[in-house]
């Protein structure tokens, strides 16, 4: 008898999604015939990217045990692609003078709100519709390199590459593929946020280059998850033309 999942429509599930790269990458998949499924703390702007692409927008807080196990109660018993976008960058302090509070932040919703997801999700996966799960975590160059006032988030993001790893390592021999999407300069809300809303700041941070946008992210991501069933895409970097490390990029006048 004939696998009745593998002619179900695709589920994609993208936390993060109320703006930038989840929203792109809602829309994208969307695009492509997946059903999307988007998780955030903003529902109201939620509710805007669902409505374009025709996705559901439930809240949820990567943060909270019990917010990611109710995010996980409301999606369908098998999941296609888990995105685990949820996270960013807050400060710019150095080690010395850290604020502990922006380091506990970025901790729980860059690592253990993606550990948190992912573990609500895992049986889901194991049951997608297409016979094979995918979990697509979004690190950053900054999980490969160092730099002064990256402190917290550098090691929030190798922490990532980490967790990245160990998937892989644990779910080998299951219908799981497991991919880390690592990103340089790209102009999202990112900067808004780690400068706390200081549009100025964050402007300087792109002054002069050209960024990726989240456009081209969510394009790295609709190509990593419409590979082959056998083909895993461990990694992906992607930085724009103008970067070449973290701190060395090339600025026009």
């Amino acid at each position: 008898m004939a696998d009745s999942r593998k002619s179900s429509p695709k589920v994609a599930v993208i936390t993060g999604a109320s703006s930038g790269i989840g929203a792109a990458t809602a829309q994208m998949l969307a695009a492509q015939g997946y059903a999307v499924w988007l998780g955030a703390r903003r529902l109201d702007r939620l509710q805007e990217v669902a409505k374009s692409c025709d996705g559901r927008a439930l809240v949820l807080d990567v943060t909270d045990s019990a917010s990611v196990a109710a995010f996980a109660g409301q999606l369908p018993a098998g999941v296609d692609v888990l995105v685990n976008n949820a996270g960013g960058a807050l400060g710019l302090e150095s080690i010395a003078a850290m604020d502990e509070a922006h380091w506990l932040e970025m901790f729980q919703s860059n690592v253990l709100g993606l550990a948190r997801v992912t573990r609500a999700l895992y049986p889901r996966l194991l049951a997608a519709p297409s016979g094979v799960g995918h979990v697509v975590n979004i690190g950053s160059v900054a999980g490969h390199e160092t730099y002064p006032g990256g402190g917290g988030y550098t090691a929030c993001k190798h922490a990532v590459r980490a967790l990245t790893e160990t998937m892989r390592l644990e779910w080998l021999g299951q219908p799981l593929r497991v991919t880390e999407i690592d990103p340089g300069l790209a102009d999202t809300e990112f900067s808004l946020v780690r400068f706390a809303g200081d549009a100025g700041r964050a402007a300087q941070v792109y002054a002069g280059m050209t960024p990726l946008t989240a456009t081209d992210i969510a394009d790295a991501i609709l190509w990593a998850v419409t590979r082959p069933a056998h083909v895993n895409i461990d990694e992906i970097i992607i930085k724009p033309r103008d970067q070449a490390r973290v701190d060395k990029v090339f600025r026009r006048p």
